[in-house]
C-alpha cells in the first residue's frame, strides 16, 4: 500500500489515525485555504480537502504514498462557520448555534503520491445543541479557547448540557470520519 501521509497538523486527526491502529506520518500541507466562500457547496469543502491532500502529494511523487488531507466545516442556514477571529466572533457563533441543528461536513481526499490519482468524499453529520445561556457560551469560550475549531466548538471538550442530539459519526465533527477514511485507503 506504500507510506500513509496525513497532510494535517491536527492532533485530532492525527489522534483518530492513531485509534485506527494505522500506520503514518504527518506532513502538514502548506496549502493556503480561500477564506472568502461563506455559501455551503460540497464541491467547495472537497476541493479544499483535495488541494490540501494534492500539496503534499506533489511534494512526494518520488516515493510510494497515499496522502490524506481534510476539511471540515459547520453550516448553519447553508453558511459556513469559519473558525473565530476572536472572543466575540465565537460568542456570535455559539449563540447562533444555540438551541438549534446545524451539520458538520469533514471532506476527505486521498492522494497517490505516484500518479496523483485521487478520491475524494465527504461525511455529514447534525448536531443539535441545547439552549445556551450567555454564562454557558462565556464560560466554554473562556476555558476552551475555541478559536482554532470551525464553528468556535470542539465537540468532544463541551461540557455535559452543551449538546442535545448527534445524528451521525462523531469522529466527522471532530474532523476525520474514520470509516470515510478507511474506505477511501482501501479505494486509492
Amino acid at each position: 500500500m506504500g507510506k500513509i501521509i496525513l497532510g494535517s497538523s491536527s492532533p485530532r486527526r492525527a489522534d483518530i489515525l492513531k485509534k485506527m491502529k494505522l500506520d503514518f506520518e504527518i506532513i502538514p500541507s502548506s496549502y493556503v485555504e480561500p477564506h472568502d466562500k461563506t455559501d455551503f457547496s460540497y464541491e467547495f469543502v472537497e476541493n479544499l480537502a483535495y488541494n490540501k491532500a494534492l500539496y503534499v502529494a506533489r511534494e512526494l511523487q518520488n516515493e510510494d504514498c497515499k496522502v490524506i488531507g481534510a476539511d471540515t466545516i459547520v453550516v448553519v442556514d447553508n453558511k459556513i462557520l469559519g473558525k473565530p477571529k476572536d472572543y466575540d466572533e465565537a460568542f456570535i457563533m455559539l449563540k447562533k448555534l444555540s438551541g438549534r441543528t446545524h451539520f458538520v461536513v469533514t471532506s476527505v481526499s486521498v492522494v497517490n503520491s505516484r500518479n496523483l490519482s485521487s478520491k475524494t468524499q465527504s461525511d455529514t453529520t447534525y448536531v443539535t445543541f441545547e439552549n445556551l445561556t450567555s454564562e454557558q457560551i462565556k464560560y466554554y469560550i473562556e476555558n476552551y479557547r475555541p478559536f482554532d475549531k470551525a464553528g468556535a466548538y470542539g465537540i468532544q471538550e463541551l461540557p455535559d448540557g452543551y449538546i442535545k442530539k448527534v445524528d451521525g459519526a462523531m469522529d466527522n465533527v471532530i474532523g476525520l470520519p474514520s470509516k470515510l477514511v478507511e474506505n477511501l485507503l482501501k479505494a486509492e
